[in-house]
């Protein structure tokens, strides 16, 4: 975790202010604890990334085989404890997420040529320089990386630690990665001037995410796409939107899109599954502004 964070997260649960414990540092915090005086929760940092959950111990439940890994990987005591006693208190869930988020790690890396890329960049390209800018669904980084070329700060958030670990890879020194649920409020009340959230809309309720975008912005641009592919059984979210309803809510919801982005558009997505195997989607761009802004789009 890069140092400078600190200034930015906040407790998740009660909105104060978290104190670093640094138990290994390099040049960025590579292991350590972040930790509510408040409310005493606690946020470890393993392997340089802040896992920001509200039940740590749920979010080990579900990734178990992560979860040893981990344990396996840090070497200060208190960490040592902090996941042991995680691990104990977690339930042992049959649907392990790690092979999982492993694979979609890969597969978003073997995928970083898509057309799709070069065309939502060359989007943000036109953007004019922001203070701060937000990340949803971050994945392995290839969006928020680019965009720390030209922005003062950045920062990608994601629920997949294998896919934030690749993306650290390549950070630069004006951004940071966290895992962490989009609707958390780990940076409290913070406002931000751009934020992105490509191709997630299935994995979380598209209006909850509207409207928590929506109070973190106060005067900005909000950068989003998708597939429409919610079809994703028992974790399917229960009130998907299409191209048409998708653009009435966010006009509900406060923000302004712009016309260009007004009619569904149709931008070629390609996931290299496997060596026989691509996914090709056709993803839908809107761009949406709330408060005045100096360029049109």
């Amino acid at each position: 975790m890069q140092e400078f964070s600190l200034d930015f997260l906040k407790c998740i649960r009660c909105g104060s202010k978290l104190d670093l414990d640094i138990f290994k540092k390099v040049i960025e915090i590579e292991e350590g604890i972040l930790e509510c005086k408040k409310c005493t929760l606690c946020f470890p940092i393993i392997k340089k990334i802040p896992i920001i959950w509200d039940d740590f111990s749920k979010y080990i439940s579900e990734r178990i085989m992560l979860g040893g890994k981990l344990f396996n990987s840090v070497s200060h005591y208190k960490m040592k404890k902090f996941l042991r006693d995680s691990l104990s208190n977690s339930k042992r869930n049959n649907d392990d997420r790690t092979t999982l988020e492993n694979r979609w790690t890969a597969i978003y890396q073997n995928s970083q040529k898509s057309k799709f890329y070069s065309l939502i960049q060359n989007e943000l390209s036109i953007i004019p320089k922001s203070k701060l800018v937000l990340e949803y669904g971050c994945s392995i980084g290839i969006m928020s990386n680019f965009l720390a070329n030209f922005h003062q700060t950045v920062f990608g958030i994601d629920r997949s630690f294998s896919a934030i670990s690749l993306a650290k890879k390549t950070q630069k020194d004006n951004m940071d990665y966290f895992v962490a649920d989009s609707l958390s409020q780990i940076f409290g009340k913070m406002k931000f001037d751009l934020i992105l959230a490509l191709n997630i809309l299935e994995f979380i309720e598209p209006g909850d995410l509207l409207k928590h975008v929506y109070q973190q912005i106060s005067k900005g641009t909000f950068v989003l796409s998708d597939p429409y592919d919610f079809d994703r059984g028992k974790n399917s979210v229960k009130k998907p939107l299409n191209e048409l309803s998708l653009r009435k809510t966010i006009e509900e919801v406060g923000f302004n899109i712009t016309t260009k982005t007004k009619k569904p558009s149709y931008l070629p997505w390609s996931l290299k599954l496997n060596l026989r195997t691509t996914l090709n989607y056709k993803v839908d761009l809107i761009i949406a502004k709330k408060g005045d802004t100096d360029f049109i789009l």
